[in-house]
């Protein structure tokens, strides 16, 4: 079958290969990839800057497909369901974290596309306790999208809870940071999204989904935020872009005792940050990595309710050989979200 596999470390080194088919075992289920789309991290991997990618693998884990196949111990799902995927693949299933089911914090975790051959291919494995079928009322699209999704969700819902009338900033309006927006809207909090001249495209479907739309190198954020709510500030600030000055910005524009939660992966493990606005705001900072079982249940919730349609961000479709272009597009920000069709042939 084809796939999109990172050879080896360092930039690039990303090549459409021919390799055998996964055969089930055990309580693995067997998938034909429909669509995939290409994340944040994946983008890292082909510019050589994800330590958690380890080549030789094939990406891809934002993604929806048919199960075909599945082991002797998968007990509740079903040759033909249509179904996605958490992008947990295995644990210790010792530790705290793991009993507690909070895998996105085991230390002996693999992933999907990262550790574990992925779905930029034809058919994917993943194990029964992380697949989840759809409502038919969910579209493959909007299915390979509940990754980034649940990372939404896990941010605005698990680790915080944003509600009716606060007001929250994203920066960043990369494809988790809008639909992490859309979760926030969806409980009838007032959102800023707040990017920069490069991000216009992304900033004119921010306007268009009902969005406050800010270019912080064209327009003043700050008095715009004081604007909307009495020069307090914002309750939450999400900081999705995984840029420092974002992180500092956001920390002058949260209000007093509110909530900064960082999403963003920033290039060096150590920063210069506003420690100052922490301590004399009294803010709280927090972290929020990925996403859990938990959050996968409220995000098929959200699908299946229809709360939130994810495929309105998708910009392009293309085929795993066009799989160059999608992903420099995306880093050049001409695209909002790229999805690879598994079932498309040739370029597009």
């Amino acid at each position: 079958m084809k796939a999109l596999m990172k050879l080896e470390k360092g930039f690039n080194n990303m090549k459409v290969v021919d390799i055998d088919e996964p055969e089930v075992k055990e309580d693995l289920v067997k998938i034909k990839v429909k669509y995939c789309g290409i994340c944040g991290s994946d983008l890292h991997a082909y510019q050589g800057t994800y330590p958690s990618t380890i080549p030789p693998v094939v990406l891809g884990h934002e993604f929806a497909g048919e199960v075909i196949d599945i082991g002797p111990k998968v007990q509740n799902i079903n040759i033909g369901d249509r179904v996605t995927s958490e992008t947990t693949f295995a644990t210790c299933n010792n530790c705290e974290q793991c009993k507690t089911k909070n895998y996105n914090l085991c230390s002996k975790r693999k992933g999907l596309g990262t550790q574990v051959n992925g779905a930029m291919s034809a058919y994917v494995l993943s194990r029964e306790e992380s697949v989840h079928v759809l409502d038919e009322n969910v579209s493959y699209l909007s299915a390979a999208l509940s990754e980034p999704l649940s990372c939404g969700v896990h941010a605005s819902l698990e680790k915080v809870e944003v509600q009716k009338e606060d007001t929250v900033c994203v920066f960043g309006p990369g494809t988790i940071g809008i639909l992490l927006a859309m979760v926030a809207k969806s409980k009838g909090a007032r959102v800023i999204v707040a990017g920069v001249t490069k991000d216009e495209k992304r900033l004119e479907l921010v306007k268009k989904l009902g969005f406050i739309s800010v270019d912080q190198q064209k327009e003043d954020l700050k008095a715009i935020i004081d604007e909307h709510t009495q020069g307090n500030g914002v309750d939450f600030s999400f900081e999705c872009s995984g840029v420092v000055k974002a992180l500092n910005t956001a920390l002058a524009i949260t209000k007093k005792r509110g909530t900064i939660v960082q999403m963003g992966v920033f290039a060096k493990d150590f920063n210069e940050i506003d420690t100052q606005s922490i301590l004399q705001k009294e803010i709280n900072y927090i972290g929020s990595r990925s996403q859990k079982p938990s959050s996968w249940q409220k995000t098929m919730k959200i699908l299946s309710d229809q709360v939130i349609s994810p495929e309105q961000i998708v910009t392009s479709i293309i085929s795993l050989e066009n799989w160059k272009d999608g992903f420099e597009n995306s880093i050049a920000a001409k695209d909002i979200k790229v999805v690879i069709d598994l079932e498309k042939d040739g370029p597009c």
